[in-house]
């Protein structure tokens, strides 16, 4: 059977078995194995490449996942993140609210899963709504907007962390050119594109209006944000330090705790330190906020060790220089090519994690053969993985329940903003592949 044709039976097998809500760990495991049968592979070999595809897949992302649910829960439990956000809205008042609701959620997505800080900043936003009178969706869309867009372009998040991975990428770079090509994303997918949406204009929903109980008593500011953007910080400087410094004891320091396990391991550590010694947590209380982040992710994890053995399937079976020839048949480009192909995925399956993970599979193979920068082409997956969110995203039906919004008006401002974000993110990776190249 063509290769192309059992790829394409695989995803549309993927799909079937999304939509019959099996477990993507099951589904994405057996259809890996179903492939590998189909294009040819022994039993024996197939195998030795489902525990070279778990190795590789967990080896390079399983800490610097686990380590960065655990900084995203300290901030969490904390009040940290919440910190965060009532300072930027103290400082940037109620006529730039956008602007502060947009950096609110950028630096709370950065540390924070998707989820978590969705969960986190909807109280905010319905707050504000109701104490300003502005339009919902004027105060919500550049906070989601910031959230999702951290969410597909920056480590550690887990879909760039396993495509770094997977392509052999610099995390760090992809950390800094993601971070250029975000902005300019969140930017117009955020402000911009709320002030068309203002005649969506739901009534605020009455959650989180009463809360009963004492004020939770919120960490200084300083420390929240130096903490939370602590990984940053220190990846940021060792990437620097590798461009400008010469080999010696500090660059050596400064590449070491720079590395992603390194500075989320130290970013952690800090966090206990300052939010729960210092503040007298005992030690129950943060052992729980520890166990807790790590049984949040391990279906992720598990998700993406399939996703690793599904890849792995395609290279070791030979089908890696069919679709490199097929992306040189079609005469498009490797970025727009991966961008495209996890486009299709993501509207097909619906979980962005997901369809970059299988996306990963197809285009991994292009690396070798086009020269393309391997951050560049994590990027053009990411932008992609965002792509005409609908219907089978779950991210899709929070947008829609917190806000009170009909599946109409959900399609016009959530479906159209993570459209806006793919279609952004693209047009930034072929920016950079210009002037880089």
């Amino acid at each position: 059977m063509s290769p192309i044709l059992v790829i394409i039976a695989a995803i549309a097998l993927q799909i079937f078995l999304t939509a019959r809500k099996v477990s993507p760990f099951l589904s994405l495991l057996l259809v890996a194995i179903l492939a590998g049968l189909c294009l040819g592979m022994s039993p024996e070999q197939l195998l030795k490449t489902i525990d070279a595809g778990v190795g590789s897949t967990l080896g390079g992302l399983a800490l610097v996942i686990c380590l960065g649910a655990v900084l995203g829960k300290i901030l969490e439990e904390s009040g940290a993140a919440e910190k965060i956000a009532a300072t930027l809205i103290g400082c940037f008042g109620e006529r730039n609210i956008q602007w502060a609701m947009l950096l609110t959620g950028f630096l709370v997505g950065i540390p924070l899963y998707y989820n978590a800080g969705f969960i986190i900043l909807v109280p905010l936003v319905l707050t504000l709504a109701r104490k300003t009178g502005l339009p919902l969706l004027y105060i919500a869309i550049p906070t989601v907007a910031s959230l999702s867009t951290t969410h597909c372009f920056l480590p550690p998040h887990p879909g760039p962390v396993v495509l770094v991975n997977a392509f052999g990428a610099d995390m760090g770079v992809v950390l800094l050119y993601g971070i250029v090509i975000a902005i300019p994303a969140v930017i117009v997918a955020g402000p911009f594109l709320s002030r068309w949406m203002k005649a969506i204009n739901p009534p605020v929903p009455d959650i989180f209006a009463s809360e009963s109980g004492a004020p939770k008593q919120l960490p200084g500011a300083w420390p929240s944000f130096v903490i939370a953007l602590m990984p940053v910080i220190l990846i940021s400087v060792s990437v620097l330090a590798d461009s400008l410094l010469a080999d010696g004891v500090a660059k050596s320091a400064l590449l070491f705790v720079g590395s992603p396990t390194i500075a989320l391991l130290l970013s952690v550590l800090a966090g206990f330190w300052q939010f729960g010694v210092r503040r007298k947590v005992d030690f129950g209380t943060q052992t729980r906020w520890l166990n807790a982040a790590i049984s949040g992710i391990a279906v992720i994890l598990l998700i993406i060790t399939a996703g690793g053995v599904f890849k792995q399937v395609l290279v070791d079976s030979g089908t890696g220089d069919y679709i490199a020839a097929l992306s040189t048949a079609w005469n498009m480009p490797p970025l727009v090519f991966a961008w495209l192909v996890t486009a299709m995925l993501r509207v097909m399956i619906g979980s962005a994690t997901v369809a970059g993970i299988t996306a990963a599979g197809v285009v991994a193979p292009l690396l070798a053969t086009s020269g393309v920068s391997p951050e560049l082409a994590v990027l053009a997956v990411g932008a992609g993985s965002v792509f005409g969110s609908h219907v089978n995203d779950s991210a899709f039906w929070m947008f829609k329940e917190f806000f009170n919004l009909s599946m109409k008006q959900t399609f016009l401002s959530w479906t159209v903003m993570e459209t806006v974000i793919s279609i952004i993110g693209l047009a930034g990776v072929l920016v950079l592949d210009l002037v880089l190249g």
